[in-house]
């Protein structure tokens, strides 16, 4: 396994061999099996996402950390001056938080910034309570909600003084925790890309948007495909109805299934399970039937990419797209094919 790394990995990056290591640990760690493909997705997704830099540059990133600040502000009705003040404190040595935010290049010199005016300042903590805006990191630009969970439910291979957010600023935590995100959960897919969708959609929103596909088809109704088969409750116990749970509730009859047993059912979107609910299986078999032909599992959801740090209109297609691009030239070359 090491040696293939080593001989997929870019030849002008410098330390292969450590780039390799850190990548074997967390598939052994994360019990992942290491075939070529799985290999090459993960090498495909770190190339897209840091072209392999362990914290890579973020253009403009002190402007849009900036402008964050200024929006929270304006949403809690703080006074820019009362904000300007706050940035012209000392931030360790003789700069200031504005200048220090202005100077910084890349996510991890945010987020230790944000830590320590949310530690020390108090308008920091009326702006961000405790919660750091900076949410993701590290060579795979992983999401750090997904790694500080996923570190409880599994723990963590290194031992480390740092904190989680902290690990996915590093080579070894931001690979560990990237992989796990990529790899680390049962599917059905047959292909990679529908992984590399759900990397930057969450997982089985693939899956879930082929879900959506067939109730459309089913029902006549227009629906986003875009993976969320149910709203976020805005508190605990309190449940709302999205469109696409409207849809199915007008199946109900047609499916022989109550609105309670399709909500239930629709909980289990984040579950591989999902797919051996009565409702999938009696959804996917109506619209079959009704077309005549069978319709696919998996569909890439359209989503249009939401970040500050994004200039250009890009959408999960395109991230899987482009990623789908990275790994077949890897496996190509790992297989000797042109």
């Amino acid at each position: 396994m090491r040696a293939q790394l080593v001989e997929l990995l870019p030849q002008s990056l410098a330390d292969r061999e450590g780039w390799a290591a850190d990548i074997q640990v967390a598939f052994q760690a994360l019990r992942i099996p290491p075939s070529t493909e799985n290999l090459c997705a993960a090498l495909a997704v770190t190339e897209q996402e840091s072209g392999f830099k362990v914290d890579p540059a973020v253009p403009n990133l002190g402007r849009i950390a900036r402008e964050e600040i200024e929006r929270r502000a304006a949403r809690l009705r703080i006074p820019k001056l009362a904000v300007a003040a706050a940035l012209e404190l000392r931030a360790g040595g003789n700069l200031t938080y504005a200048a220090r935010l202005a100077a910084v290049r890349s996510e991890r010199e945010l987020s230790e910034l944000f830590e320590r005016f949310i530690d020390q300042v108090p308008l920091g903590q009326r702006l961000f309570g405790r919660a750091n805006p900076v949410r993701t990191g590290g060579p795979m630009q992983v999401s750090i909600a997904f790694a500080e969970a996923h570190a409880r439910w599994h723990g963590y291979p290194y031992a480390s003084e740092r904190s989680i957010r902290q690990e996915v600023f590093t080579r070894r935590g931001g690979l560990y925790f990237g992989i796990a995100h990529l790899l680390g959960y049962p599917n059905s897919y047959e292909r990679h890309l529908y992984r590399f969708a759900d990397f930057n959609a969450g997982w089985y929103a693939s899956r879930n948007a082929a879900f959506q596909a067939a109730v459309a088809a089913v029902t006549g109704i227009p629906l986003a495909l875009d993976g969320d088969l149910i709203l976020p409750a805005p508190r605990l116990g309190e449940a709302r109805i999205g469109a696409t749970e409207v849809a199915v509730r007008s199946l109900g009859p047609a499916i022989g299934l109550d609105d309670d047993a399709i909500r239930r059912a629709l909980e289990r979107g984040d579950r591989a399970d999902f797919e051996e609910t009565e409702l999938y299986q009696r959804v996917f078999a109506l619209a079959e039937q009704r077309a005549g032909k069978p319709l696919p599992r998996a569909v890439i959801p359209n989503i249009r990419l939401q970040s500050p740090k994004i200039t250009r209109r890009l959408t999960t297609e395109w991230f899987a797209t482009r990623v789908q691009g990275r790994y077949q030239r890897c496996v190509n070359k790992a297989f000797g094919r042109r």
